[in-house]
């Protein structure tokens, strides 16, 4: 697969901050009409932009919809902790050629990680390397 093919499927599931904005408001208020979004999210957007966005999002499988009446009730598909994890991993491809050391030392130096963060994280590691170790030896038996 070539790097252009890989980049489009990628930008293809990539949240735009406008349906991210979407899915903020099903994470939070949970199952959602159109007409129960649109007073959520910031700015004037009228209901026709926001029953489009919840279509795109439903092509793009982040939302699931069922039937009320005339209209339909969207529900969030995909937990807020996955889409979080797919958008850092396609920074990380993008921005950073794949590394996300490249990315933890560009957060350190912008200011944005610091001393304690880096204490949190180095248990975060060593507790998944002790999981990691523990699943392998249960595998072998």
């Amino acid at each position: 697969m070539s790097a252009a093919t890989v980049s489009k499927s990628v930008d293809k599931q990539a949240l735009t901050p406008l349906e991210l904005e979407i899915m903020q408001v099903l994470w939070s208020a949970g199952p959602s009409t159109a007409s129960e979004v649109v007073p959520q999210l910031a700015g004037n957007l009228a209901y026709n932009t926001v029953q489009t966005m919840l279509q795109v999002l439903l092509r793009k499988g982040r939302v699931k919809r069922v039937a009320e009446g005339r209209a339909y009730r969207y529900r969030a598909a995909v937990t807020r902790e996955r889409a979080a994890g797919s958008a850092i991993s396609d920074l990380v491809k993008r921005m950073f050629g794949g590394s996300a050391e490249a990315m933890l030392l560009a957060m350190v130096d912008a200011g944005q990680v610091g001393a304690e963060d880096l204490q949190r994280a180095r248990k975060a590691l060593q507790a998944a390397e002790k999981n990691a170790e523990a699943a392998a030896k249960e595998a072998r038996g």
